[in-house]
């Protein structure tokens, strides 16, 4: 059996870190270690901490992408809108500290709305977006700015997920899945038409 490439080797040494104790774990001698290499052969797959963390934090966006894409289809479109921030929970409880860099942490890279968003260039928000389209099509929601209705779905997940991870419910993880379903399903009949 072939070892993986060291770049495949990099990125997966890098991410276990960073899963395990965050992005102030992830420096280039302990990427170096736990892959098998010097911390000299890391720039040459990668020019930068920085470059390092932004792959990790950009291979986590298209993780996600995936597994909401692949509730694109089944169901009706306000069901897909609520799949999609079911998995956006799921991937906040399973994986915080990507989480946090990519949804909550300051970043030079990070997109910003509206002019990203507008653009296309938010591959997760591009889904939601795509199925709130829908469901406007469709006279389920609001023909408002289907980015606005976007953006308000996706603070009020996160605004939760934040607010639990904060300590500031007593719920176990089970009593707050329900009640951050129903939290989201009062939103999304307050959107509907």
């Amino acid at each position: 059996m072939h070892a993986p490439p060291t770049a495949t080797r990099i990125l997966h040494a890098a991410r276990a870190l960073f899963e395990r104790d965050g992005a102030a774990a992830v420096s280039m001698r302990k990427v170096a270690a736990a892959a098998g290499i010097t911390p000299m052969a890391i720039y040459r797959h990668f020019p930068n901490r920085e470059a390092l963390l932004k792959r990790i934090c950009d291979d986590s966006f298209a993780e996600i992408t995936r597994h909401w894409d692949a509730h694109r289809h089944g169901g009706g479109a306000l069901h897909r809108l609520l799949a999609t921030q079911r998995i956006y929970l799921d991937y906040a409880l399973a994986y915080p500290h990507l989480f946090d860099y990519a949804f909550s942490a300051r970043r030079s890279d990070a997109r910003k709305f509206p002019e990203d968003f507008h653009a296309g260039r938010s591959p997760t928000a591009n889904v939601i977006h795509d199925v709130v389209v829908e469901a406007q099509q469709q006279g389920l929601l609001r023909d408002t700015d289907p980015w606005e209705i976007s953006m308000s779905l996706w603070a009020h997940a996160h605004g939760l997920i934040a607010l639990y991870r904060a300590g500031r419910f007593s719920h176990s993880e089970a009593q707050f899945r329900v009640f951050f379903e129903t939290s989201l399903q009062h939103q999304i009949r307050g959107l509907c038409c």
